[in-house]
């Protein structure tokens, strides 16, 4: 009981509220801008959290992940285009109703099932994540490196049928964590002559470079259509009356245990849970024959499924260190530059600091309701916002937080260099999600990996012998879903 009031304390803290505030505010525009989404914001932000404090930093992160989520509804309801793939089956009845001049119904209506949404899944993380964690407890170098190949497994879960690519990425993403001096020995590796990658590649740059700076990249070229839609006057919100709500509550629970479980799931992520439960409630929602058209309990699909993902997709993240998507890969780097790992032993060795962040996802899902009632107002004029403007403060920004990182201007190159490495990736349609799942995991899996080692005299095969069942029951299941992920790949039609 003490950790939690500790966790009250700090959530309490004027640096948290604020950070919570200003990361849902910039996260619900972030996310409303389409194409961007939450990794380009969580991105953004990254290297700013160098001068926070722990539960502070991630309170931000944890607010721009939920709101940048919910955004993506904005521009999908008054648009017709998702700002976030999540977003995509939001539109097809959420436009309709801006068509019918209902634009403020239906962004009450993507609001609440977001908070409901976001909610359930916080509800489900605080019970879930340190059970894993527990049994977690038992594990060791040998059964961590187990654990780490099984993570690696995700790379196929976010390579979007195109598993070679994607596993050249991930081995890409290995190699680069290579780069600097060995830990263990002290001898430098990769550094081809130049000092300065002596001590590494830095996490922050790598990934400003790949996701923000390559984003501004491979758009140049794109032509940027003059016509967005037919756009109702947007007042705020509007919320249905409870009766409304009421018979729809069978979709928003069934949607909410889709998104939960499709979350916790690695490799999977919020627009498959978001297909799967607006395809469940088109077959047997209350109003299915009014889907398509404008009909609520569609939206209410969508929004609850995505938003129950933020939630579940942390109980893999945060117990056993195994990030689902790129999202919460950079998730995980937010805990990893606070000096707090990710893993069999976080809910031991944080307890406070856990409590606070569980705290804080509940805070920052109902702040969704009280900051999203201002910001729709504002919303529109930030949409038809010239995107030359837009995109010119993304490399400033990204920029300015690579080189805050060290204060080295070699830092800014590497940035500039991994964009244009980003955006010739997309060019060739080779994901660049499974580069930074690399990065992250590398240092786990090489330090496991050296020290289980040293643990069997340098026999590898014993690693997985009946000293070791939980390594074993994890090698299996890495077979296991490699295996499906090659019988999927096989059976593509690509």
């Amino acid at each position: 009981m003490s950790d939690f009031t500790t966790a009250l304390v700090m959530m309490a803290d004027w640096e948290t509220m604020l950070a919570i505030v200003i990361g849902t505010v910039f996260g619900m525009i972030i996310g409303a801008l389409p194409g961007l989404g939450s990794v380009l914001a969580i991105t953004i932000v990254l290297p700013f959290t160098f001068t926070m404090d722990q539960v502070p930093s991630i309170a931000l992160v944890l607010a721009i992940y939920c709101s940048s989520v919910y955004g993506g509804s904005l521009s999908a309801i008054l648009i017709n285009t998702p700002g976030t793939p999540q977003s995509a089956t939001t539109m097809l009845d959420g436009y309709p109703m801006t068509r019918r001049g209902e634009a403020d119904l239906a962004i009450g209506w993507a609001t609440g099932a977001s908070v409901f949404g976001g909610l359930f899944s916080a509800v489900v993380l605080i019970f879930a994540a340190p059970q894993l964690a527990r049994f977690a407890l038992g594990f060791g170098p040998i059964e961590t490196f187990a654990l780490i190949c099984m993570a690696l497994t995700c790379i196929a879960g976010v390579s979007h049928g195109s598993l070679m690519k994607g596993l050249l990425a991930g081995v890409f993403g290995l190699f680069l964590a290579t780069i600097g001096t060995d830990n263990m020995t002290g001898s430098v590796r990769f550094t081809f002559g130049f000092f300065d990658l002596s001590s590494g590649l830095a996490l922050i740059p790598v990934l400003v470079g790949l996701f923000a700076l390559a984003e501004v990249f491979s758009r140049l070229g794109e032509a940027v259509p003059s016509d967005t839609g037919p756009l109702a006057r947007v007042r705020g919100m509007r919320f249905a009356p409870f009766r409304e709500w009421y018979d729809r509550r069978v979709t928003m629970l069934r949607s909410a245990i889709i998104g939960t479980c499709v979350g916790v799931l690695p490799g999977t992520g919020a627009a498959t849970a978001s297909f799967i439960a607006y395809a469940e409630a088109k077959r047997s929602g209350k109003y299915r024959d009014r889907f398509g058209e404008g009909e609520p309990e569609g939206l209410v699909a969508s929004e609850t499924a995505n938003n129950a993902v933020t939630g579940g997709a942390l109980v893999p993240t945060l117990a056993l260190g195994i990030p689902g998507d790129a999202v919460t890969a950079v998730l995980m780097s937010t805990l990893i530059i606070q000096g707090i790992q990710p893993g069999v032993r976080l809910f031991i060795d944080y307890p406070e600091v856990m409590d606070a962040a569980f705290i804080a996802l509940i805070v920052c899902n109902i702040m969704l309701l009280v900051v999203g009632i201002p910001l729709s107002r504002m919303i529109l004029p930030i949409l038809r916002m010239p995107e030359g403007l837009l995109m010119a403060g993304i490399v400033v920004l990204s920029l300015l937080g690579a080189w805050s990182v060290g204060g080295r201007m070699f830092d800014i190159y590497v940035a500039l260099a991994f964009g244009i490495v980003g955006a010739v990736m997309r060019l060739v349609s080779v994901p660049v999600a499974p580069v930074i799942i690399g990065i992250v995991l590398a240092p786990m899996l090489e330090e496991s990996l050296r020290q289980g080692l040293i643990l069997t005299d340098n026999n590898f095969f014993a690693f997985f012998t009946t000293e070791h069942p939980i390594a074993i029951v994890l090698a299996i299941a890495t077979l296991l879903i490699s295996a499906a992920a090659l019988r999927t790949e096989f059976k593509s039609p690509d």
